[in-house]
């Protein structure tokens, strides 16, 4: 029998989990031998009764009637030891002794503490025996409620006789009892976790399969942007739980890279399933964190979703190259295999698809994962690893953790993680992406994003204005393929008026309302960021056609609302166009022809989309030939790729080799090894065997000398 590998723990009990686990899968059961609380656990072997019988030796010259007399039993203990000790606010695991004097049980369910009690079970034993009930009786009536109960009417006696002594506490064992399932986190269904119970509720870390409250004493509070209520708090992750969810995840990568890729895609059959089911609770999540519209909401979860599916299929997506024979006998062949710990850092502007931009692919590709959702708004993010744990996830395969610049220091630093995904703001983009590159890491980093529409004079106009408002407006411009610039070629005024009345008929209203057409955005320092912006252009000189700083919403007068705001004759050295707003603000500009409009978006530096709104294919195809960004939209106002289809950016708006999604995203998640073998009989003077394989080996042959 194997002994546990040692670790680093969050605390006591995912300590002795972990041991316990570990035992029963090896046919043994774990014993408590010493405990105090908060500073040490020892932890044995129970041997469960088995006895050791010893006899004297037998004189054949005795009488035949002598017989052999047992001169004593006694219980043999295992020396199996393992000591768990707390140190730096963490749990450290070191086996003192791993060796097992005793063959290990074929069935755990053999084993005497198996047929144990519960202590619920004692007290109702107590109870019923105090109504008068027989021991078969009280049996009868406990396996209603435990039908795997493995206790005899003997043990109910035992436990009888006992409390008719004053022994109350007889569930006093020091075994941890086994279990028949594998899967040992379903105690959110018998207890209440702590985090839940806080009021408001503290957001938990995810730490090897279990959500725990963090041990740090600073949090942050994440505000309901409609109302300004706290909804929830979010700890700032301690050092040392950070190094655990590390440990966590590079604990559970062998086990999972070696998993077949087939069990880890029914895994995604049954994440995505799941969320189906929770979509509601997903987004009223979302809204009432973000602030988003319900409808902007579940189609956000769908999106994600999309990707999830994705996922569902990644096998095929993994396959190999083979080639046979590339030299005399020798075959040549590439495969593809993960990379070990993953990380994901997020934005608050999409709480659900970003975090399911990230680590579905990475998982199935058969690495493990370390998630740090947004500060602002991670509620779904946790909802989602929820799921992720339900649909079958293996304990350490996806790890969350919460905090600001530290744990995003700590993640960009530590050598055990390989890879990382971003995305946010431009600066933190660049930010991370230097500090994570310099340590040799893979990165991808979505940051900006300054999207323009281009719109022909023969567009159609109303498809081009509900195209325009939506795009513009729709999540209250924050995201990060929002459309915030339009080009008006030929002028603005033929459009000018119909789309400032399409606007001010948009509904600013919490999102959780059901006719919102446009929610708060996400925190006071973002109103007054967008309000400087807006002011910043107007006193440039750009016209202010519909101003929505003031909107005083009923029922929500102290939440984060913006109306629909437009400015005209916006230029290119206006700070609110060189910088990205992330508002319900839309800039109009103008340009003569379809030139100048493909010039005016490529000088700019956020390059995520562009899209072209026209009836003449000549004009779709020039722009489409000759603009500078990632995603062309060809009558569309944003053009959102799905999952199977990377999604693509370039210049100042992303940052790495592989974007996410599609084939891109598997390439990020895995690294290409190359098998070259050879399997034939070689005479031992073949000294062909000795050379660089390639295809000319046996034209080289021919010019060895011969022996």
């Amino acid at each position: 029998m194997l002994p546990p590998p040692p670790g680093t723990f969050v605390d006591r009990e995912e300590l002795i989990q972990h041991v316990g686990d570990f035992a029963v899968s090896q046919g043994y059961v774990v014993t408590i031998k010493q405990s105090k609380r908060d500073r040490v656990v020892v932890l044995g072997c129970d041997r469960g009764g088995v006895y050791r019988n010893r006899r004297k030796p037998v004189d054949e010259s005795i009488a035949e009637n002598s017989r052999n007399r047992k001169t004593g039993s006694r219980l043999t203990n295992c020396p199996f030891e393992a000591l768990g000790k707390k140190e730096d606010g963490l749990w450290i695991l070191s086996i003192k002794n791993g060796t097992h004097n005793h063959e290990p049980l074929k069935d755990i369910s053999e084993h005497p503490s198996a047929r144990r009690f519960s202590e619920s079970e004692v007290f109702l034993i107590k109870e019923m025996t105090e109504a008068g009930l027989k021991p078969r009786q009280i049996l009868k009536r406990l396996r209603q409620s435990n039908p795997e109960l493995l206790s005899t009417p003997k043990h109910v006696y035992n436990v009888k006789a006992k409390l008719r002594q004053g022994n109350v506490t007889v569930r006093n064992f020091k075994s941890l009892r086994p279990q028949k399932s594998a899967v040992r986190n379903n105690y959110q269904s018998v207890v209440e976790p702590s985090w839940r119970q806080r009021n408001p509720p503290r957001v938990p870390n995810l730490i090897g399969g279990r959500f725990v409250d963090s041990q740090s004493f600073a949090s942050i509070d994440v505000i309901n942007p409609a109302t300004l209520l706290v909804v929830s708090q979010v700890p700032s992750t301690t050092n040392g739980e950070y190094r655990a969810a590390v440990f966590a995840a590079k604990r559970a990568f062998p086990s999972w890279r070696s998993t077949p890729v087939a069990i880890r895609q029914r895994t995604m059959f049954k994440f995505q399933e799941l969320i189906r089911r929770d979509m509601d609770k997903l987004a009223m999540n979302i809204t009432t964190e973000h602030g988003k519209t319900l409808k902007d909401a579940y189609n956000e979860v769908l999106c994600g979703l999309e990707v999830v599916e994705h996922a569902c299929g990644l096998a095929t997506l993994q396959i190999g190259e083979f080639i046979s024979n590339v030299s005399n006998g020798v075959d040549s062949y590439s495969i593809r295999e993960p990379l070990g710990v993953c990380a994901g850092i997020c934005s608050f502007d999409f709480p659900a698809m970003i975090p399911l931009w990230m680590f579905p692919i990475a998982v199935t590709c058969g690495n493990t994962f370390i998630l740090k959702p947004s500060e602002k708004d991670p509620g779904a993010a946790v909802m989602l690893s929820e799921l992720a744990v339900e649909a079958g996830l293996p304990c350490g395969v996806l790890n969350i953790v919460h905090g600001t610049n530290d744990i995003v220091n700590a993640i960009c630093d530590d050598e055990d993680i390989k890879a990382i995904s971003f995305v946010g703001p431009n600066a933190a983009g660049a930010y991370v992406y230097a500090r994570a590159s310099a340590k040799g890491k893979r990165i991808q980093s979505n940051t900006g994003a300054k999207n323009h529409a281009v719109v022909m004079p023969d567009a159609s106009v109303d498809a081009t204005l509900t195209a325009l408002v939506a795009a513009g407006f729709g999540g209250a411009g924050q995201k990060c393929m929002a459309l915030s610039t339009v080009v008006f070629v030929g002028g603005l005024t033929p459009w000018e008026d119909k789309l400032v009345e399409r606007a001010k008929a948009l509904r600013v209203t919490a999102g959780t309302e059901p006719d919102a057409d446009l929610g708060p955005v996400i925190s006071k320092q973002a109103k007054e960021r967008i309000h400087r912006l807006i002011q910043a252009g107007f006193e440039s000189g750009a016209k202010l056609l519909l101003d929505g700083r003031n909107i005083m919403v009923p029922g929500y007068e102290h939440g984060n609302f913006i109306g629909a705001t437009i400015l005209s004759d916006v230029t290119d050295n206006m700070e609110c166009y060189k910088e990205e707003i992330f508002g319900p603000v839309l800039l109009c500009m103008q340009a003569d022809n379809i030139d100048e409009a493909i010039n005016i978006v490529n000088r700019n530096k956020y390059c995520n989309g562009a899209s072209i709104l026209t009836t003449s294919g000549v004009a779709a195809r020039k722009f489409q030939t000759e603009v500078e960004v990632g995603q062309v939209g060809i009558n569309v106002p944003i053009s959102v790729v799905p999952p199977f289809s990377s999604f693509t950016s370039s210049k100042s708006s992303f940052a790495g080799d592989l974007n996410f999604d599609g084939k891109a995203g598997i390439q990020f998640y895995t690294q290409v090894k190359t098998v070259t073998q050879q399997w034939k009989d070689l005479l031992s003077n073949d000294l062909t065997s000795l050379q660089f394989p390639c295809s000319n080996s046996d034209e080289a042959s021919m010019q060895l000398p011969s022996s």
